[in-house]
């Protein structure tokens, strides 16, 4: 448990310990009009450790290895995390004019370029998937839809995960390994769950919701996987407040510059727990509709999503705990500070009573 630790096993940990995607990267991003455009290419960063769904890859072989006539082609499912937030109410007049709210998404039936389209779930959560289009596209799509004034929070490390996808009419809709299998799904439990007169899409309105599904619990992996590198930055820079207490006994910070640190865990807690689009609690949609809730927790339990999240969590509580204890700290120091200004202050008193009143007090002693 965390608060068995000593303080430089926590914040001495590695960045990045549950890296999140199939197959994930993250990239650099740079503010508008400050960087040449050699420079504004993303820089890839190396790829993560194995996560569930790579760890469980060959369960898809079958599939991969032996295509059928009913079978399409595998298809990539790109997923990018640029924000904290996007702003739905300006979002909307950027997407194309075909886009429509879908449950809590806004969903873009067709996208692309060249003669490829696929579709896009773009999420409040600061993160969209793409069905059907790859890193090129989905890259194209952030720069020309999602700009800084629909965005919450810019992320400078944009945060991706790969998936891939195929469709066969004869299968179960179904995760097999790190595989989505887009087929037969049983009658949704109500018609309302749909909704009517849908655009035409690049992809079957038979598997709409399933995709949506899906699409949710990647959007919420990689949403969280854009807090999980952000918490290990922040405990790295404050990795060096138990060695500045060991060595010299005191914290190293000041008590303003420690709110402040206080303040930006809070930050993280609210946006792990109490945002709507938080991490814990399955969307009130699935209530209705379990063969959908199935797909969307299917998803997330291979994202270990609800392990990550606890331990985020568990972060958080015993980084609070240290700061609060030097919060403390700083707090006796300064009280023991006013305590000696006051003697002083006493101190300055009977020497300007002794001043003032000292020749009368003598000349009453003396006669």
């Amino acid at each position: 448990m965390p608060g068995r630790c000593g303080l430089a096993a926590l914040f001495g940990q590695s960045a990045g310990p549950l890296r999140l995607a199939t197959h994930s990267r993250r990239w650099l991003t740079s503010s508008a009009g400050q960087s040449s455009p050699s420079e504004q290419t993303p820089k890839p960063y190396r790829k993560a450790a194995a996560t569930p769904l790579r760890r469980t890859a060959s369960a898809s072989l079958p599939i991969r290895s032996n295509p059928t006539p009913t079978r399409s082609d595998i298809q990539p499912i790109f997923t990018l995390a640029t924000a904290e937030r996007y702003l739905f109410s300006r979002l909307r007049g950027r997407l194309p004019a075909a886009s429509q709210l879908l449950h809590e998404s806004y969903w873009v039936p067709k996208w692309g370029s060249g003669g490829k389209e696929g579709e896009v779930f773009v999420f409040e959560n600061g993160s969209f998937v793409c069905w059907g289009l790859g890193e090129e596209d989905a890259r194209k799509f952030a720069s020309e839809v999602i700009t800084r004034g629909t965005e919450i929070g810019h992320l400078r490390e944009a945060e991706t995960e790969e998936l891939d996808f195929v469709m066969d009419p004869t299968e179960q809709t179904r995760l097999q390994g790190d595989l989505i299998i887009l087929g037969d799904s049983p009658p949704l439990s109500s018609a309302q769950s749909l909704p009517e007169n849908l655009p035409p899409s690049a992809l079957p309105a038979e598997t709409l919701l399933a995709r949506y599904a899906f699409s949710q619990a990647l959007s919420r992996s990689t949403a969280l996987s854009a807090l999980e590198v952000a918490l290990d930055d922040y405990l790295s820079s404050v990795a060096a407040l138990p060695h500045s207490l060991e060595t010299t006994g005191k914290p190293g910070l000041g008590r303003t510059a420690l709110i402040k640190k206080l303040g930006r865990l809070m930050k993280f807690r609210q946006g792990l727990n109490l945002n709507r689009s938080n991490f814990s609690d399955t969307p009130d949609f699935y209530w209705a509709e379990p063969v959908l809730e199935g797909y969307f927790k299917r998803l997330s339990d291979a994202l270990e999503v609800k392990t990550r999240t606890s331990s985020v969590n568990d972060k958080i509580t015993y980084a609070a705990e240290v700061q609060s204890v030097l919060r403390q700290l700083l707090t006796e120091s300064t009280a023991h500070r006013m305590e000696l200004v006051i003697i002083a202050l006493i101190a300055v008193e009977v020497v300007v009573a002794l001043i003032r009143d000292g020749p009368e007090l003598w000349h009453m002693i003396v006669s």
